[in-house]
């Protein structure tokens, strides 16, 4: 069911087609020193998701990554926990006006949170801001779309599409990504800020979780920015 990759930190897999591809999605829950549980790119609930979730604690804070990513069941996280309180990334409120948010994560954390997770945006696509977490005890960074990590473990349909895409292997920027890139200075910047923290694991939205020269490797992937 979650996986606890770290202390404190839990992370659920689960198959997700996209376009033919297997990619799949990790939703990521962060147990706060209250028991309250910090929750991200939330995956869809089942009966044992939910005794899974009350075992680990109370959930309090949901949110996505950004107005694309993990926020298709979120209002049943607010249906089943009806004390959970919903975030939207930049432009969500707008996109899900069927639901009511209790917040909007910018470039500062929420105060509940922030002494063991931080944030901060990517900027500078040309139309999606994305908002990346670090998880401080861990040292885990915790991203949506902007990275990708799929390699032999997904089927080899995948495996031969994402080699013609050059997002195979390793942590890679999808080619969306850097083709509509509006301002590649705020990108430079945002990569920079996202890079002062001292991150050893990378856990991304689609794919394998990177633990060795995680830090490396994410830089590596953003070199095409300047």
């Amino acid at each position: 069911m979650f996986t606890e990759v770290a202390p404190e930190l839990f992370v659920l897999s689960e198959p997700l087609s996209f376009y033919g591809f297997q990619i799949g999605r990790n939703m990521v829950v962060v147990r706060l020193p209250n028991d309250d549980l910090f929750v991200n790119s939330p995956a869809k609930l089942t009966q044992e998701r939910v005794e899974a979730l009350n075992d680990l604690g109370s959930v309090r804070y949901v949110t996505p990554s950004s107005k694309l990513h993990g926020h298709a069941h979120m209002e049943e996280y607010k249906r089943v926990f009806p004390d959970a309180e919903l975030f939207a990334a930049p432009g969500l409120d707008r996109r899900r006006t069927d639901l009511v948010f209790d917040g909007l994560l910018g470039s500062a954390p929420d105060s509940r949170w922030a002494g063991v997770v931080d944030q901060a945006p990517f900027l500078g696509h040309w139309w999606l801001t994305e908002i990346e977490f670090f998880h401080r005890p861990s040292k885990t960074l915790i991203v949506g779309d902007i990275c990708y990590n799929l390699g032999p473990e997904t089927p080899l349909k995948t495996r031969l599409g994402m080699r013609l895409l050059g997002m195979y292997g390793d942590i890679t920027v999808p080619r969306d990504i850097r083709y509509t890139m509006k301002n590649e200075t705020a990108g430079r910047q945002s990569v920079d800020r996202i890079l002062e923290w001292e991150f050893e694991r990378v856990i991304v939205g689609h794919g394998r979780i990177a633990e060795r020269d995680a830090k490396r490797r994410f830089r590596d992937a953003f070199d095409w920015l300047h």
